[in-house]
């Protein structure tokens, strides 16, 4: 049975992979790029590792921590190669990278970290960021590490709750004791 799709080859793919690691917008883990990379038919599993493992003995892609980024080296054979990609794959290339890099932009601006106290205890400390720099941050107290992590995740999943609700606190009208009825 013949190939289907514009992925030919190892080189084709080994492409492919530096098209979509020039444009990420931070280290990304392994199933992460290979969602990325299997927008073509051409693309298979193993010749995707084999193609991904190359990369870095090649010194084009670093791996550090289990993310994988790409290198000025490789950046600069992708700007040479990037049009050997057919069109096609491009554009299905970037509607992926668009869905992660707004995932990790997300991720970068919305962050939680538990700080160790002197006392034994811990600080939550929450942080909300734009593009402009920091939106909000907030240090609490937690009376255990589960509480800690139970509320990181909530924050990390909802940080527009977290502060809506302080500003609709911050900027509701208060009524003097004497006007209330």
């Amino acid at each position: 049975m013949g190939r289907t799709g514009f992925i030919r080859d190892q080189l084709d793919i080994r492409i492919l992979v530096l098209y979509l690691m020039s444009r990420v917008a931070a280290p990304v883990d392994f199933v992460t790029l290979a969602d990325m990379a299997f927008c073509d038919d051409g693309v298979t599993y193993f010749e995707f590792a084999e193609a991904v493992n190359r990369l870095v003995e090649l010194e084009q892609l670093s791996m550090a921590d289990g993310l994988y980024a790409i290198t000025d080296r490789g950046r600069q054979n992708s700007k040479v190669c990037e049009d050997h990609l057919a069109y096609s794959v491009r554009r299905r290339c970037d509607r992926n990278l668009a869905k992660v890099n707004g995932a990790l932009r997300r991720d970068a601006q919305v962050r939680a970290e538990i700080l160790p106290r002197e006392d034994g205890g811990e600080t939550l400390r929450l942080i909300l960021d734009d593009d402009k720099g920091n939106i909000m941050t907030l240090d609490m107290l937690t009376v255990s590490p589960e509480q800690s992590t139970m509320l990181a995740e909530k924050f990390r999943a909802h940080p527009e709750k977290l502060y809506n609700g302080i500003l609709q606190v911050l900027l509701e009208e208060t009524r003097e004791p004497d006007e209330e009825e």
